[in-house]
């Protein structure tokens, strides 16, 4: 069965803010809530098909890609849909927060294993980096579990304690009009537990800041916007959960020689005019060893010569996109008075040029160019 567009899930135009995004979603999760329509699994099914597209349309990279390839463009994002209801609590608490009355911190998770938050990190590289790939050394601040207490929040001896309060479940259920509401728990504020000695180190929090020293592959041919998934990187996840992933966002720093065309690389060669009207042979950069490429007579200003496979490789592939070198053909100056007279005898010739044998002219033009090239 097709999924339907999300944007057609939420209700909303294509070009709707964050916040029309977020009010159409909390219109839905009120509409079609669990405890609003107990046993009824068309209700739960249109509350998950909402979740997912609002998952995807908050989160501006997300979008893009959605915008740009569908929901084929979802496939390996990291985005897999949510397995349940007490997924989307746990990712939203939030917007249930404002709808019930009560916080992401707990509600409907208790101490459930929870997994970790996801981390960015931005790493700018140089072009030759992108081009070849590289290995380079990250410092990655983030989240870990204490190792005094080993995560668990409490001195070194002790253990947490059920919360009596809640029967360790970290929610309590209360009655508003027609559905039940669960809350966190008050008194463990959603844990389960209660911390009488909290470690002294992270303060009964059962998680310290650290540095993280990683290293990272680039691999060759990564572009502005290129991310990289570590996975179990990020923030150490909750009452046993798995820690979230680290994403390293690529921003290539822009190249003195080339300038970058999706896989084709451009250089821009200034040319003499005698050697753009009589042809040469001339060494051009490559992204390795220069490559001599030969200069077609006539060769007209703005001209684009192609050298196959000398571009950057394709992410992930053996394949080489094309050095395309632009032809600039440089008017002279500062001309001396032998040289202008040799030109405007070639303007002249040009003039004639319909009339005379055509060999006549081009044995002129080599003269005169030896000319000036030897000035």
């Amino acid at each position: 069965m097709s999924q339907r567009d999300y944007y057609e899930v939420l209700g909303v135009s294509r070009e709707a803010s964050e916040d029309e995004i977020k009010k159409a979603y909390r219109k839905l999760a009120f509409q079609f809530h669990p405890d609003r329509n107990p046993d009824d699994p068309e209700a739960e099914a249109k509350f998950k098909e909402a979740a997912e597209a609002y998952e995807v349309l908050r989160n501006a990279d997300k979008r893009a890609t959605y915008d740009r390839f569908g929901h084929a463009g979802m496939n390996g994002s990291g985005f897999g849909g949510f397995s349940n209801s007490e997924d989307i609590f746990a990712s939203f608490g939030d917007i249930f927060g404002d709808l019930f009355g009560f916080g992401a911190t707990g509600a409907r998770r208790g101490n459930r294993p929870t997994a970790g938050a996801d981390l960015r990190y931005n790493l700018n590289i140089t072009f030759r980096q992108a081009a070849k790939g590289d290995e380079i050394k990250l410092s990655i601040p983030r989240k870990a579990h204490c190792s005094d207490c080993g995560g668990s929040g409490a001195a070194a001896g002790t253990t947490p304690e059920t919360c009596r309060h809640c029967g360790g479940s970290g929610q309590v259920t209360q009655s508003q009009g027609f559905f039940r509401v669960a809350m966190p728990c008050p008194v463990c504020r959603g844990r389960g537990q209660v911390i009488k000695t909290p470690c002294a180190r992270c303060k009964g929090d059962g998680v310290v800041e650290e540095i993280r020293e990683l290293s990272v592959r680039i691999p060759a041919g990564v572009d502005n916007g290129s991310r990289l998934r570590l996975r179990g990187e990020g923030e150490p996840g909750e009452f046993g959960g798995p820690p979230g992933d680290l994403y390293v966002v690529i921003y290539v720093e822009e190249d003195e020689v080339f300038e970058r065309q999706g896989q084709d690389l451009v250089y821009r060669l200034v040319l003499s005019f005698p050697q753009a009207a009589l042809g040469d042979t001339v060494e051009v950069p490559t992204l390795d060893e220069p490559s001599k490429l030969v200069i077609p007579k006539g060769t007209q200003n703005g001209k684009v010569l192609r050298l196959r496979d000398l571009g950057m490789p394709s992410l992930g592939g053996r394949q080489h996109g094309d050095l395309l070198v632009q032809v600039l053909v440089q008017t002279p100056e500062d001309l001396t008075r032998e040289q202008e007279d040799l030109l405007r005898e070639f303007a002249r010739l040009e003039e004639e040029k319909q009339a005379k044998p055509l060999h006549k002219v081009k044995k002129f033009f080599k003269k005169a160019a030896g000319k000036a090239m030897g000035d």
